[in-house]
């Protein structure tokens, strides 16, 4: 398994409120784990949730031995992260309102495990791209019930507004996903400051067309901040040389 990952501040924003972790080697019960979270809530308060969510979430797959249901791990790690954000923010009159988005995944054989909250997303690149996240926010709400066209103005003009984020509420649940990996497929994880700035088909071109993986990670946020770099990029590449 080869993988790169960066995370950048961009072009306007002052600070960087993304985290990611990455590790090809054994987290706990997990072959590896790779997981990027986008901070919200400003003046630090964005950098902090999803540091803490991060730094939460990978406690509880280090402390993780009996080796049960990947979907139940996933979930309790991403409640663990909720609990402990939320918490901290209704704790702390500079942290109210603060959250963060994470997507996580695991790569075991050719079987991909993956799992999100929010719109960080999570892509299998081969002969095409194929979002495997769905996004929780407002718009995508509205385009599955046919109220919205992907492609309109008004999506992507609010984009930015998710319904549903780590840190947000008392309780919320993380979405679960598996599926198979072809040989010569790469992963991408992502924060929306790439998906932003690069539509999935420039997302297809720029990693199809750099086999190594930091390769594709500095072409993509090149490309991201050269298109606007309005928000934080963060991403990572994963090839599982299968």
């Amino acid at each position: 398994m080869k993988y790169y990952a960066a995370s950048d501040t961009g072009l306007v924003r002052k600070q960087n409120e993304d985290y990611i972790y990455a590790s090809p080697e054994q987290v706990g019960v997990l072959s590896n784990l790779f997981i990027v979270a986008d901070g919200m809530g400003g003046h630090k308060a964005g950098e902090y949730a999803s540091r803490f969510a991060v730094s939460t979430a990978v406690k509880v797959f280090m402390s993780e031995k009996d080796g049960g249901s990947l979907r139940d791990l996933f979930k309790k790690a991403v409640s663990c992260a909720n609990m402990k954000v939320y918490n901290s923010a209704s704790d702390n009159l500079d942290f109210r309102g603060m959250g963060t988005t994470m997507v996580l995944a695991t790569i075991i054989g050719d079987d991909l495990f993956a799992a999100n909250i929010g719109d960080s997303r999570l892509y299998v690149i081969g002969k095409e791209i194929r979002q495997i996240t769905k996004d929780h926010s407002l718009v995508e709400e509205l385009a599955c019930k046919g109220v919205l066209d992907r492609n309109s103005d008004e999506y992507n003009i609010n984009k930015n507004i998710i319904t549903r984020a780590v840190g947000s509420s008392y309780d919320v649940e993380a979405d679960f996903f598996e599926t198979k990996l072809q040989p010569g497929d790469k992963v991408l994880l992502c924060s929306d400051g790439l998906t932003n700035m690069i539509d999935d088909q420039g997302i297809f071109d720029i990693i199809k067309n750099n086999p190594k993986t930091e390769d594709c990670v500095k072409q993509l946020m090149l490309t991201g901040k050269k298109n606007g770099g309005s928000d934080n990029i963060s991403l990572i590449v994963i090839d599982p040389e299968l």
